[in-house]
Parts: structure tokens; sequence; C-alpha cells
């Protein structure tokens, strides 16, 4: 059962009469700003620096505000900290401390592979090595009853072994914790006096299946200390302003207390994509919704039926983490997307990225491989001296230089070789958008399709016509959308436990009563971490986590009086068939505080009345094989209600809008761009 839970009669509106809150989204290309002040939205955009992604935060903040910032100031950001630590492997040097005869589980994992008929499959590279990991001597049954105790030694042991193998970091994962979690509780308390964090996984994941609550308790201990440095050097730098540290689930945190929930980040800047655009959905009157979040490094997708799809299915670089995620289905296509001949003479595009540095060849930072940006710009759907509102010049003549070097690699003329990598990096987003569409039950065209990113807005009307999508949402904003999300998120905390019943016992008090237990344990937990909570709404939302009796995977079902007619809809739609007769049983329970936060609204003008928009200029673009002079129009000039109907090029600070022919595009009262085609 959902509902919202009032903390106290009063509403506090400190936050959000006097508050300055910016977003900040920092990409593998890009950092984005998004300031909400008195005077509405505020928006900056810069290349990243992944050498210290503070640099670029810290320029951001300069041109906001000067050398002092004001003490009213809330700043919101997304990090791919986590992430890139962690696909680096430059995390703690981490002890694993499991259970004697388990410390393999790690390297062994499961059976099931990707690609099954693949023989020459690669495992991904390991987190930490097998002399990192040790056993000892316990065990506790799955009832939670003690079956071997620990002996005294055991504290001093792993001291030691701390101190001779320069443990920065530990993960604790013993067998059944999460029925008796007495034994990591001792070895977290025997391990205080050395100073090093401890992670134990009945306080991260406390549910069975030994391989994915050690993999989450692992990595989330592995990155625990490169956040910290990173969130503490940051808020020095920031003079101890508020710092909220973007969540995947959507919701955020206080970054004092993102230590601890490291691993609640590796898909911090996407969550806030998704977020911002299944808020604007709301405004707009969308309810069913697929985000298409391109960049210059990646391209995230997420389907939004009524509400954003978070899943615990997640993994990272092969790793299964079992927390409440966003479902963002991610491919390496974006605008810095490298193109190249493969051994057998095939043009290949992606996953490997120029990034920031030295980024596409039109940079003119030293790339010398052709990007998708660079083809778009050898198109003709790119203005070299529009980039980026002419922050940016692009080198169109060592453009041209490359492709007609790529060009000559595959035996084709130039532009042929251009629109090659055009269709190759469609088809694999189109690819990413049936992923979380066509194989999870849903037809992609009885959704809205929002396009966002700095590179979607070139790319997003020949994937609609690709996947029969027939409305097109590119927010006002789109460039900086990620950013956007994030100064409209709200605080919100996750919590499961293990909770094993079946059949009839789904109807006992004994449900009811652990749920009850688990919400009082989150709202306790808010008002300690996040101090804004007293005198805000709480929203409290419930659900179970069940599957057929026998079955070895379950669906998250939110707890309501019909909570087991809705498991059958949702096996029947994920799966294609229910069993009504057979039995259920339930695993664990999950519940979620949000500190509902009030925001101002996002800007509206009204629609213009009898006014026409007209072309800045004409430029002769590539449109599939056709050359032809196309119409340009500044998004600036254009008002609400008015429409135009492609071929055209809409020109944006941060996006170029490639309107093909068959597409017709208005403007709404929000400034968003409504693209759609017959």
């Amino acid at each position: 059962m959902e509902s919202n839970h009032m903390l106290c009669s009063e509403t506090n509106n400190r936050n959000y009469t006097i508050m300055l809150i910016l977003g900040i989204d920092t990409g593998g290309t890009f950092t984005d700003f998004v300031l909400q002040s008195e005077k509405g939205l505020e928006t900056f955009k810069l290349p990243s620096t992944p050498d210290d992604p503070s640099r670029a935060i810290l320029q951001g903040l300069t041109h906001f505000f000067g050398r002092k910032l004001p003490e009213n100031l809330e700043i919101i950001h997304g990090s791919t900290v986590a992430t890139n630590a962690f696909l680096e492997r430059k995390g703690a040097k981490t002890l694993l401390v499991t259970t004697h005869g388990f410390e393999d589980i790690l390297f062994i994992g499961r059976q099931n592979r990707s690609r099954l008929y693949d023989f020459n499959v690669t495992r991904p590279a390991d987190i930490i090595p097998r002399s990192l990991v040790t056993g000892v001597k316990e065990r506790i049954l799955h009832n939670g009853s003690v079956h071997k105790a620990m002996g005294s030694s055991i504290g001093r042991r792993l001291r030691r072994i701390c101190r001779e193998k320069g443990v920065e970091s530990v993960a604790v994962c013993l067998l059944h914790s999460y029925a008796n979690d007495a034994h990591e509780t001792h070895i977290r308390d025997e391990l205080t006096s050395t100073r090093i964090p401890v992670v134990i996984s009945s306080e991260i994941l406390p549910e069975f299946r030994e391989y994915e609550r050690l993999t989450t308790t692992l990595i989330n201990a592995y990155l625990g200390p490169a956040i910290s440095s990173y969130i503490k050097r940051l808020s020095r730098q920031l003079k101890s302003k508020k710092l909220y540290i973007q969540q995947s689930n959507g919701g955020i945190l206080p970054a004092d207390d993102i230590e601890k929930r490291a691993i609640a980040t590796v898909l911090s800047g996407p969550a806030g994509g998704v977020h911002g655009a299944h808020q604007l959905a709301g405004e707009i009157g969308l309810e069913r919704i697929i985000t298409f979040d391109m960049g210059g490094t990646s391209t995230d997708v997420s389907l939004c039926d009524r509400k954003p799809t978070l899943t615990r299915d997640h993994q990272i670089d092969g790793y299964p983490i079992r927390i409440e995620v966003m479902d963002i289905h991610t491919v390496g296509a974006g605008g810095g997307s490298l193109a190249y001949v493969d051994v057998g003479g095939i043009l290949k595009v992606g996953p490997e990225s120029a990034g920031a540095r030295p980024g596409p060849i039109c940079y003119g930072k030293g790339g010398r491989q052709i990007t998708v940006t660079d083809a778009n710009l050898f198109l003709g759907r790119l203005l070299p001296d529009r980039f980026m509102g002419g922050a940016m010049r692009l080198q169109q003549k060592q453009v041209d230089i490359a492709m007609a070097r790529l060009a000559k690699q595959l035996q084709l003329d130039p532009v042929t070789a251009a629109l090659g990598v055009i269709r190759i990096v469609n088809a694999s987003m189109a690819k990413a958008i049936r992923a979380v569409s066509l194989e999870k039950g849903h037809d992609p065209a009885e959704f809205s399709l929002f396009a966002f990113g700095g590179a979607s807005g070139l790319h997003c009307c020949e994937l609609g016509r690709e996947l029969s999508i027939k409305k097109i949402v590119i927010p006002a904003r789109a460039g900086i959308l990620s950013a956007q999300g994030m100064v409209f998120a709200e605080p919100k905390l996750d919590y499961m436990q293990a909770l094993f019943l079946a059949g009839e016992e789904l109807r006992s008090p004994v449900l009811a009563n652990n749920l009850q237990e688990l919400v009082n344990r989150g709202l306790e937990e808010a008002m300690n971490i996040c101090s804004d909570a007293a005198g805000s709404d709480i929203a409290i939302s419930r659900s179970l986590n069940l599957r057929y009796k026998g079955q070895s995977y379950e669906l998250s079902i939110p707890y309501t009086e019909n909570f087991i007619e809705l498991f059958h809809q949702a096996h029947a739609q994920n799966f294609g068939y229910s069993l009504p007769g057979s039995p259920l049983e339930l695993v664990s329970i999950q519940c979620s505080i949000t500190v509902r936060r009030r925001r101002q609204p996002l800007p509206r003008q009204g629609l213009a009345s009898g006014k026409e928009i007209h072309p800045i200029a004409e430029k002769y673009v590539y449109l599939e094989e056709k050359h032809e002079k196309v119409p340009m129009f500044s998004r600036s000039d254009m008002l609400p209600g008015q429409n135009i109907s492609g071929p055209a090029l809409v020109i944006d600070n941060y996006t170029t809008i490639m309107v093909p022919s068959s597409f017709e595009l208005g403007v709404d009262t929000l400034n968003n761009i409504i693209l759609q085609w017959n």
C-alpha cells in the first residue's frame, strides 16, 4: 500500500522560497549546469575535466557567482566518479571477509553467460585479487541459528591482515547473514580501532543469493573511499555549501552520508535525466514515454510507463549490483563514438569514445579518428560557427581530410562513408530502445520519445521513424536535462529485508508487521540524514518481491490490497503467461522513503498569435542520399504556438535539431519542441 506520511502539520518553506538550487551533471564529455532562482532557470555548459571533475565544477560556479558563493546556495551533483573508478579499477585496496570455504564465490560467479555460444568470452577484470579474500570459521544457518560460533581470535587476525596488506577498506559478507547479522556486526566492531571503513552485507543487501550480495557489498566498499575523497575535496572547495549527490534511483542524498552508499551513485547522471524527463512529461500530460539521452560518450534509454521503471537486476562491467536503480540501458553510442574499419574491412562505430580530450576531430584538440559528431558536421548537419552558441568553432577542413581517409579505407565516396557512420550508430540506439520496450512487452509506438542530451536532436527523428514512434518531445533545455532533473530531485532512501512467506502466509499479520518495522526504520534514518525532512511530506512506497512457488526469480509488486492479482498481471506482461491457480512465495520486502520538496514551477509562455517564424539562413545538407538546401531556424526565435515543416535545421545553444521531410515541428507553452510525422 502506498501512502503519504506527514511528519508535522506545518510546512517547512525555508528551502523553497530563498534557496538557490544548482544542478550539476558531470558527464564524460561536458559538464552541465542548471541554476534555479527567483528569476527562473539559467543554464551553462563547458567541457569536462576528467582528471579532476571538480575543476569544471568550480569554473561553472565562477560563471554564475564570481569568486564568492551565496549563503543560500544548495548544490545537487550527479557524478561519474564511482562509475569511472570501477570501470578503470581505481577503487580502494579492499579486503573481502567471507565464511571459510566460500572464498571463491567472487571468482566462480554464476553459470549464466550473456553470449551462450561464444567460446571466446572474456571475463570482466577482477575487482580485487584472490590474495585479498580471507575466510573466517563461522556458520549461521538459513533460519538465523548459529551452527558454529566465531573464535575469540578473529578480530586480532583480521587486524593483522589489514596492517600487513595495507588495506584501505573492508567488505564483510558471511553466509546467511541476512537472517542473523551478529557475526558480521562483531567483525565490524573488532575492526573499529583500525579506522578502516567496514561495509557489512547485512546492511547493504540483507537478502539471499550469496554471489549478488557479495558483489554488491564488495563494490560498495571498493568505491567508498574514492567517492569520499572526491566529495570531501569538493566540499572544501565549496566552503561547506549544502551539497547533495544524485542517486541511481532518481533521489538525492546529502553528500556527508554518501560514502556508506557509494554504490548508489553508479547511474547518477543518467538517473537525473530520466527523472527530469518524467517530471517534464507530467507537466505536459504525457504518461508513457521512452527517454533517449544521447551525449558525447554514450546513449542512455529508459521506459517510463506512468512512472520511471526501477530494477534490482543491474550490472556494472559484468558484476551484478542488487540495489534499486532506474532501469537504464546504456550503449556506447554518442557524439564522440569512434568510427573505424575492422580487420575484415567492415565499418564499426563505438563503443570507444574520443571523450572530452582529445574529443572529435572537429574540436581541434588533437583528435585524428572520425566520430559521429564529425560525420554530422561533414554532412552539413552542424554549423561550424554556431556550435555551443558560438563558444566553440568546429574545424571543417580537418574533418573533410579525415573523412576522405576513412572513405578510402572502405573504398567508398566520403558522403556514403559519413552516412554509414550515422546509420550504424542509429541502429545501435534503436536496438537499445527495443531492449527497454519490445523485449519487455511494450510497443514503442504507444509511447512518446523524449530526446535530450547534446547529440539527440540530430538522430531522434530517424529513430522515431524506425520505431514507429509518432510523437517526439525535445525539451526546452534538451542539452542539459539531466542537470535540470537534479534541480527537481528529492531526497530518497530505499530499504529491503529478506522475508520468506508462501501461500496463505501472505495474508497473515506477519507481512504487514514486518513492512511497518521496515518503514519505521526508514523514517528514523530519514530524520537523521535529511535535516530538512522535519516539517515535510514524506511519501512511503511499499513493495513485495514475489514469484510462483519453485521459480528462481521474482517480480517487484506494489503492496496493495490486490497485490496477488497485480503479480499475475505483471507476470503475463513480462513473460506472456500467468498461473492464477499456483501458490505464490515471498522472498523479500522493500520500502522507499521520499522527502517531498517544493520547487518553483517551470517557466511558461503564452501562445504567439499570428506571428510567423522566419529562417535565419539556408544551408545545403545531406538528408538520406539527397543533397538539398534547407532553411535554418534559431530556436531562440521560436515562440509557443508556432510551427514549421521539414526539412529544416533548428539551431540551439546546446543542440542542433534535424527535421526531415514529412515531420511537423511545433512549440508548446513550456518551449518544448514537439515533432510529429505522418
